[in-house]
């Protein structure tokens, strides 16, 4: 009988994901474990592998469509049905149609979207979002994101918009080389593409990675009593040091910040804990979280057993992190198990903030940018360096003192 692919659950906050290639098509033969699909969901990039062998039926959903966990999403006829037949099943009505995918972008005026993104030079509207999918084959393919205009919902950058532009690559013919003479009129820079104009007042919907943002962040401070203290420390010694050890390795203020950080959790292990019911659960393993902006959100991979490892371990894994993060290529495993988190602002010139808590932790450390101002040290004005650090707690599991 027909075997139907649905759309998996990676991990327990996963709720719905977003298709974002087909591998087969409608009437090609697959086998048990190949790749069929490749989900988006909101933190990470995943091919989804069929589980029985026979021929595509049906394919149930468009590309960027975003379906529920448990619906599904493709069906396949496996050997001796009539594949036209199972097909038909699944034809019409019910919600696995493909007129019950993704809502269409609407041009309805909305307050929060009035104005327009300035269109750069380009091509590409200033803070289009990307998917991961195609990020990670525009690195593939050495192309400069910057370079396309998105046709997804709000301009988005979808792995078709790069598909067509390594495809439009591969059809252009190749230049003759200029004479000689000609040199200097050659110099003169290539045309780039044009920017689609700016829609004016376009609404987009909420979804992917924004949305779960939204939900997570609201949650947080729906379910937890938040406070936030700030100080400012001196870090003078800090850069030095910072100095010292770049003659052997790169790391950054950030990856001495998370090594800070896991000692400190060590010595107030009520920080290293979460709300369980009436619970208070104290963690044994302590693992430091680091926030990395992405166009279209924000994600936070996580270095495990932080308190074990040397600075030198931190900061490559925190920079293998990053990258693989940029590329969309993290796993689950790379994104989970967090107890703290650490998000730094300070290379965008933001002195403090109030950081939002990662539940089901309980802390989170906001680290501003460094400063030089002349301050009091050992009873005399000093040019030092400072930094402000704000700390995010639940109050109901630990209090301002401690």
């Amino acid at each position: 009988m027909a075997v139907e692919v649905t759309m998996p659950k990676f991990g327990l906050t996963m709720t719905e994901g977003t298709i974002q290639k087909w591998f087969k098509n409608e009437g090609d033969a697959i086998k048990a474990g190949e790749a069929i699909f490749e989900v988006e969901t909101e933190k990470v990039l995943y091919e989804v592998e069929c589980t029985a062998t026979g021929t595509v039926a049906k394919l149930l959903y468009p590309v960027e469509a975003v379906v529920a966990v448990g619906l599904p999403v493709a069906v396949i006829a496996e050997a001796g049905e009539n594949v036209a037949e199972v097909a038909a099943r699944y034809g019409g009505g019910g919600p696995t149609t493909q007129a019950a995918a993704a809502p269409p972008v609407t041009a309805a005026p909305s307050a929060t979207n009035a104005a327009p993104a300035a269109a750069s030079t380009s091509g590409r509207r200033e803070g289009a979002p990307v998917t991961p999918a195609a990020r990670k084959l525009a690195q593939e393919n050495n192309i400069d994101i910057s370079q396309i205009v998105g046709t997804g919902p709000g301009g988005r950058i979808t792995r078709e918009d790069v598909e067509k532009l390594v495809a439009d690559r591969a059809k252009a013919p190749t230049p003759a080389p200029a004479p000689a003479a000609a040199a200097p009129s050659a110099a003169a820079p290539a045309p780039r593409p044009t920017a689609a104009p700016a829609p004016v007042g376009q609404s987009v919907p909420l979804r992917g990675m924004r949305k779960v943002i939204a939900e997570r962040m609201h949650k947080s401070l729906q379910g937890s009593a938040q406070l936030t203290i700030t100080t400012e420390v001196d870090v003078t010694q800090l850069i030095d040091r910072r100095q010292e050890v770049q003659r052997e390795f790169n790391a950054t203020y950030t990856d001495f910040i998370v090594q800070a950080c896991a000692h400190a959790l060590k010595q107030h292990p009520r920080m290293n804990s979460t709300l369980d019911g009436d619970t208070i659960r104290h963690l044994e393993q302590i693992s430091v979280g680091i926030a990395v902006a992405l166009e279209e959100g924000l994600i936070v991979p996580v270095v495990p057993n932080t308190d074990k490892k040397s600075l030198k371990e931190i900061a490559q894994e925190a920079r293998a992190l990053a990258e693989k993060a940029r590329a969309g290529k993290l796993t689950l495993e790379e994104v989970s198990g967090g107890t703290f988190t650490v998000s730094n602002l300070g290379m965008f010139g933001v002195d403090g903030f109030t950081p939002i808590i990662n539940a089901p932790q309980i802390g989170i450390l906001g680290v501003g940018r460094i400063v030089e101002k002349p301050v009091i040290y050992r009873g005399e004005v000093a040019k030092r360096s400072m930094m402000v650090l704000s700390l995010t707690f639940d109050h109901r599991i630990i209090d301002g003192a401690p």
